[in-house]
């Protein structure tokens, strides 16, 4: 890549040159943002997966602009107009904006006033006119006069729209506005006529103004989708006061009648032509800029959520509650595989509570089930005040699992394809107990606007959106590892240098010869070549293999660096993993070589010592406060346990078991200033919130972690 565009990139990132160069070119290459960012250290300066990721990004964004710069150039050769000064300066152009400045006076147009003007022979007054040395502009217009400008007024009117035009197009009246608008623009909203009924929830903005610069993009985004859907009429704008006067101080010369002219042409100019093109602009600013701070919360949400704690291998009854339909319970194997399923109705209308025991009783002896999952949703809290009442012949952790998804994942295709024989309400009861089992797994399969961790998620560009949540996903999944027995193939489709027909010919490998016993057989698999091989070995585990690397991150180019350490520790492979003693003793500079530096083998040392870490925390058992089951439960000054089930810019949702959440503010996470929720809560963080003020005709619950002591 151009090595203007690496040091642009570099300044803006605080990154050094090379750093960007190498990573650009492992992009190039085919290489992947987790790929690189665990086994490229050495090329990258030990750049972690975000930064690769913003290296990514800004590498494709400034391509865009070569692309674009291509066709500029392409029109104005075309025109005959691309002096060898202009084609030096667009060149050398690399910021988006300033590159279209210069284009302007070269666009293709429709037909405007000024070309209507130019037609009648107005060009040559124009330039006189803007000159501002004629004293009598009247009589120099009348010798302009014809058939089809009819009088002194018409020619200097038409002189007017040319000069508008040019004014319009010129760089440093368009950077005069523009200045005026980064700093003074004020974004206003009101209500459409007769609208205001049906606008009831925009109320808040039927008449409101505030600077642009302070709108939060939660408000920004409610503004323009209420725009959209024609409720309110929103402008973008600075009082015109300012820019007008800045530009007749630059366009205005002397005070003569050419000067008047002028002045009437900076005005008309700026009404018709720069205010609705700046405003344009700044419009699509301010929602790119709340695009991306909502797609980061949906982003960040996300990526809480994929990483939750999973409850790992172990049998499960997962129930989705219902009160008229009766609760759906399935019972599930260690890997999640349907045992068993009925429905049983332990509440009102038909409140068989004896049979409900007996058959949830006999299910968790029967099938060995060591944990219980049930579903927030309608009945929840109920099923499980019953649930946890019951006596079983062992153990049992009864957890509460998020719905969100698991209705939409019930009537895929996806869901269809895994279990054709069962409607939607024994698959969203599998749903649940799988994404206990491993969050991961499960929700990979959901569309991740599905999982109802967002805000405003449909009012933002769909296409940046999805590129962001699918690299949050991809980050995730590689960043945990999948067992390559048992991955799904949705799984395995994020798994760096797979992708959907990879993963597919992976699980068709899997049924037609069983189980695989090493990485290497990886490469038996149809269409996967040495990149494909290279880019996902690393990320894929194989538990209990002949050779014990390939149940770690160790990536298989690195496996003859350990065997030497070994052979100079008179010792195998397998003797290294989990032994500390051993790993103590291994002298890790001497392994150093022009390829593999300090930070791959500091890697491999960790991974011998806790081969295959999972980074998620362990999963803990959450309990409601009991006797509280509906808002209208709730009182004031309550402190009751809560779970973070949603974080915006403005605060936190927190489920409390009212089926309702309740929002901590932003202003009532802590007692000192908060800028990002982030700081504070976690997603499914367990917290402890009061009760700060209950609206039950709205439905609506502040809540507030002041004061509140955390456990």
């Amino acid at each position: 890549m151009n090595p203007q565009i690496i040091e642009i990139i570099a300044r803006q990132l605080g990154i050094k040159n090379i750093q960007i160069k190498n990573t650009l070119e492992l992009l190039k290459e085919g290489a992947t943002v987790p790929f690189i960012s665990r086994y490229r250290k050495e090329r990258t300066g030990s750049l972690d997966e975000v930064q690769v990721l913003q290296v990514k990004e800004l590498g494709e964004k400034f391509s865009e602009l070569e692309k674009r710069r291509e066709t500029i150039l392409k029109t104005i050769e075309e025109q005959e107009a691309l002096t060898p000064e202009l084609k030096a300066r667009i060149e050398n152009c690399y910021d988006a904006v300033e590159l279209e400045d210069i284009y302007m006076p070269y666009k293709p147009k429709r037909r405007t006033k000024a070309t209507i003007a130019r037609e009648k022979g107005l060009e040559p007054l124009a330039k006189i006119v803007m000159k501002q040395f004629e004293r009598d502009v009247e009589s120099r217009a009348a010798s302009f006069l014809n058939d089809e400008v009819p009088s002194v007024d018409e020619a200097l009117s038409g002189a007017r729209d040319i000069i508008a035009e040019w004014i319009s197009e010129n760089e440093k009246a368009r950077s005069i506005v523009r200045r005026e608008f980064d700093r003074n623009a004020v974004i206003k909203s009101k209500i459409v006529k007769d609208k205001e009924e049906e606008a009831a929830k925009y109320r808040d903005y039927f008449d409101w103004s505030e600077p642009l610069k302070k709108c939060p993009s939660h408000r920004l985004l409610a503004m323009r989708r209420a725009e959209k859907e024609g409720f309110l009429r929103v402008s973008v704008k600075p009082d015109e006061d300012n820019p007008l006067n800045n530009l007749a101080r630059f366009f205005v010369k002397g005070n003569t009648a050419c000067s008047e002219q002028v002045e009437l042409a900076v005005k008309d100019s700026y009404k018709r032509l720069i205010e609705p093109s700046i405003e344009t602009e700044f419009a699509a600013l301010s929602k790119e800029k709340a695009d991306n701070e909502a797609i980061g919360v949906f982003a960040e949400n996300l990526k809480q959520l994929l990483l939750a704690p999973p409850l790992g291998q172990k049998r499960t009854l997962a129930i989705d509650p219902g009160y008229r339909t009766g609760c759906k319970v399935v019972c599930l194997d260690e890997q999640g595989n349907l045992l068993h399923n009925e429905t049983i109705y332990p509440h009102k209308p038909q409140e068989d509570k004896k049979m409900a025991a007996k058959k949830l009783t006999s299910m968790v002896e029967m099938y060995q089930i060591e944990a219980v999952a049930i579903g927030n949703g309608t009945a929840g809290r109920e099923t499980e005040a019953f649930v946890k009442k019951l006596r079983y012949n062992r153990e049992i952790r009864v957890y509460v699992v998020s719905e969100d998804g698991a209705s939409v994942y019930s009537a895929s295709s996806v869901a269809r394809q895994e279990f054709p024989q069962y409607d939607v309400t024994v698959r969203g009861a599998i749903s649940i107990g799988r994404r206990l089992m491993d969050p991961l797994a499960e929700l990979v399969k959901i569309d991740p606007k599905s999982i109802g961790v967002g805000q405003y998620q449909h009012d933002v560009d769909q296409k940046k959106l999805k590129n962001s949540l699918d690299s949050v996903v991809e980050l995730s999944v590689n960043a945990v590892g999948v067992n390559l027995n048992t991955a799904s193939q949705h799984l395995l489709t994020y798994i760096s240098g797979l992708g959907p027909q990879l993963a597919q010919n992976i699980v068709d490998y899997r049924k037609e010869n069983g189980l695989f016993n090493s990485r290497e057989e990886l490469k038996k698999v149809p269409r996967m070549g040495p990149k494909a091989f290279e880019q996902s070995a690393g990320f894929l585990r194989i538990p209990e293999p002949e050779n014990p690397l390939d149940n770690s991150a160790v990536h298989p180019e690195s496996y003859h660096i350990v065997k030497q350490m070994a052979a100079s520790l008179k010792c195998e492979v397998k003797d290294l993993i989990r032994n500390e003693e051993l790993v103590s003793k291994i002298d890790l500079p001497r392994y150093v070589t022009p390829e593999v530096g300090l930070p791959t083998l500091n890697d491999i040392k960790s991974e011998l010592l806790k081969p295959g870490r999972d980074p998620r925390k362990p999963i803990k058992v959450f309990e409601f406060a009991e006797g509280i089951f509906s808002i209208e439960d709730l009182k004031e000054g309550m402190i009751l346990p809560g779970i973070v089930n949603n974080i915006t810019k403005f605060g936190a949702f927190v489920d409390v078991g009212v089926k309702q959440s309740g929002l901590v503010h932003i202003s009532e996470l802590a007692d000192r200033f908060v800028s990002d929720p982030n700081e504070i809560v976690k997603l499914h963080e367990h917290i402890k919130v009061r009760v700060k003020e209950v609206d039950i005709p709205r439905k609506r619950i502040q809540l507030s972690l002041k004061g509140v002591e955390q456990e």
